[in-house]
């Protein structure tokens, strides 16, 4: 059986103000409104044939990874097993503890096809094609990776020496791993026609691969039984103890095994794929370009300017007599940098982490499990929020020992817990929620509602919530 394994996570901090450690790259939605998280499910299905998808996640995504995925019309939560890392680590652990979890659930003999969800494919036939070649190849015991054939000298990705064909098999044994090279290595290689880009894709089955990595890396196979072992569950979701999970090193499967493996075999990928790398990446394949060169997604006036791209989320964006700009205005932040310098965009991350800014992390509008909230106003006295609460979803029950709060339903119903008392609130009501007074939200309906929360107090961080009960497992934040 080959079992897609969706590994999804990081930060994309090169794909900032609209990437952000609380909501990150793989959730991006592109110009079709799709989430780079969608698109490889949608992938995934092809591939699955009725099978299980397993997702590699963290803790942190996985009520909003569920609600991605509940999207897809041909998606069935219940074959769909989560494996929830409590903290960010690499792709050896991910991946090996994938395997153990396959062989456990699936059988030894499980095909694994390691799909990183933050890649863009377009044609889904070929890709489906090149991912069938790859299994035949891993049912004959070889670990394989998909390689891209360059369309130009790039120097930001590690690439792939395709040595001697593979007989009887479409795939070619693997030459070397080679790092990323400089500009005149690059083009030797495109010229070469001997190399090809190392796309993080995999496939091998769970056996093979859970023996090689016993063999070239014993410390991260021991750790990841050993946190396998001590995991909460082995029932999805499957969540791990911190402390095992931070026990195992951090380090890619590239590192780890594939380098060392003595059997490795490349298949040249006949599908197009981009790794939506930098924002030049994104303008390169998003909107239609006009005259000029510039491409334009939202809201933006262009005047006399070249070979821009303008993402706006709603408000308008003026662009007079400038060339060569990448411009994202995302409501409460707004990038401007010039497109050859796009990868850059880490360091402003850098700097916003360095000085504890929210903007390196969360969006003006934050999802959590029971739907989501949007900062309206954020002052030194007061904050507010208009709240959206999904069906049947339920606040925790919770107290604020430095603010008070008040609820004005603005469409729909909610059931309102405040003290000791219950009560439904309609539209255009509003209720008070004194400091230090045990209160509760939640939406009884099968529509969602809306409500406007005003916050009084002398602070506002979402570390002044006590909880008493909550359904989603949460301590500390909201």
């Amino acid at each position: 059986m080959l079992v897609p394994v969706i590994l999804s996570g990081g930060a994309g901090t090169r794909l900032w103000p609209v990437s952000r450690s609380a909501y990150p790259k793989p959730f991006m939605r592109m110009g079709d409104g799709e989430s780079l998280l969608r698109k490889t499910l949608d992938r995934a299905l092809r591939l699955a044939e009725g099978g299980p998808v397993l997702t590699v996640t963290g803790r942190d995504y996985y009520f909003l990874t569920r609600d991605e995925y509940a999207q897809h019309a041909q998606a069935d939560l219940d074959r769909l097993p989560f494996l929830l890392e409590p903290a960010g680590r690499n792709t050896a652990p991910a991946v090996v503890l994938a395997a153990l979890y396959a062989r456990e659930h699936v059988g030894a003999d499980a095909t694994l096809l390691i799909l990183p969800a933050d890649h863009l494919i377009r044609d889904l036939d070929a890709f489906v094609a090149d991912a069938k070649r790859a299994a035949a190849l891993a049912q004959d015991g070889w670990l394989v990776t998909f390689g891209i054939r360059p369309t130009h000298p790039e120097t930001g990705f590690g690439y792939v020496r395709m040595g001697e064909a593979i007989a009887g098999r479409e795939g070619r044994q693997v030459g070397a791993f080679v790092e990323k090279p400089t500009r005149e290595v690059a083009e030797s290689y495109v010229a070469s026609g001997d190399y090809v880009w190392n796309s993080g894709m995999f496939c091998f089955r769970a056996d093979a691969l859970l023996q090689v990595a016993a063999e070239v890396c014993p410390d991260v196979f021991a750790a990841a039984q050993a946190c396998h072992a001590q995991a909460t569950s082995h029932e999805s979701p499957v969540e791990y103890a911190r402390e095992a999970f931070l026990a195992q090193p951090d380090i890619s499967i590239d590192y780890a095994i594939m380098e060392r493996a003595p059997k490795v075999a490349v298949v040249p990928a006949a599908f197009d794929w981009s790794d939506i790398g930098s924002w030049k990446a994104i303008s390169d394949l998003e909107a239609e370009a006009d005259g000029d060169g510039n491409r334009v997604r939202g809201q933006a006036i262009v005047v006399e300017s070249e070979n821009c791209y303008i993402q706006s989320d709603a408000r308008m964006v003026a662009a007079v007599g400038v060339k060569d700009l990448v411009i994202v205005d995302t409501g409460d932040a707004v990038l401007v940098s010039h497109r050859e310098r796009a990868q850059q965009v880490k360091l402003v991350v850098e700097r916003l982490r360095a000085v504890n800014h929210a903007a390196a992390s969360v969006h003006q509008t934050v999802h959590r499990p029971w739907g989501s909230y949007t900062v309206l106003e954020d002052a030194d006295d007061c904050k507010v929020k208009r709240l959206t609460v999904k069906p049947g979803q339920v606040l925790s029950l919770q107290l604020h020992h430095r603010r008070s709060e008040h609820w004005t339903v603005v469409e729909g119903t909610a059931k309102v817990r405040v003290g000791e008392k219950e009560f439904l609130l309609h539209r255009n009501e509003s209720t008070y929620i004194p400091m230090n007074t045990v209160h509760r939200l939640e939406n009884p309906t099968d529509t969602d509602i809306h409500l406007i929360e005003v916050q009084c107090g002398d602070y506002f961080g979402e570390d002044d919530i006590v909880r008493l009960e909550d359904r989603y497992g949460r301590v500390k934040t909201t």
